[in-house]
Formats: structure tokens, sequence, C-alpha cells
């Protein structure tokens, strides 16, 4: 069982950053794939950014690369995600999850297995 915290969201101007992060408490952290999605009221959840156990590999979505970071620190169960050039249409509920352990770096939502209660981003112009 792995329990998932996020914090960071905020509200902010265009333009401006946040940074996200969920903490882990729980199992095998270090050898899990994590991810961040988002999903606004009535849409799907969507993936944001996703990376390996070993921070060797990182995705993230077209909508947002080149203005978001994923990272990771195994020492403290710590998944970050740096965002810059915040744009309104940022604004919704972001959410960290896990895969299961050893599990490779996926964009699907059905392959996270723990998901975290998220935490808002308002992003205003």
């Amino acid at each position: 069982q792995v329990q998932l915290t996020e914090f960071g969201g905020g509200s902010v101007q265009a333009g401006n950053s946040l940074r996200l992060s969920c903490v882990a408490n729980g199992r095998d952290f270090s050898s899990r794939t994590m991810a961040w999605f988002r999903q606004a009221p009535g849409k799907e959840r969507e993936f944001v950014a996703a990376i390996t156990w070993n921070a060797q590999n990182a995705q993230s979505a077209d909508s947002v690369r080149g203005r978001v970071t994923i990272s990771r620190d195994n020492a403290k169960n710590m998944l970050r995600l740096q965002m810059d050039r915040l744009k309104p249409e940022d604004t919704t509920d972001y959410y960290c999850a896990a895969r299961a352990p050893a599990a490779p770096i996926s964009r699907q939502k059905s392959d996270y297995v723990y998901w975290g209660q998220g935490t808002q981003v308002t992003v205003s112009s």
C-alpha cells in the first residue's frame, strides 16, 4: 500500500511558477515509476509528466513540454513538478500517481495503481 499526498498548489498569475510536491508514505517508492496527471471538471484525467524509478527517463505532455520539469528524491520519498511560465489553461487539479514496482514509464492513467487526492492550481490572466 502506498499513500500519496500532494502539496504546493495555489493561485498565481500567468507567467509565474509553481512547484508541486508529492510525498509517498509506503514501500518501494524508489522502485516505482511516478507521474503527474491533471483533471479539469468534466474532463478526462490527462497525463502531464512521468519519471522512472532512477530518474534516467522522463516524459512530458506536448501541452506542457518546455514549461515543466519532473524530478524525484528517492531518499525523501518525494516527487516534484516544477511548472514555469504558467498559463490560465493550466488551471485544474493536479494528481500524483505511482505504478507497481519495476513497471516501466507510461502515459496511461490506467497503468497507475496509487493516486493522491490532488492539489489545486489556479492561474489568472
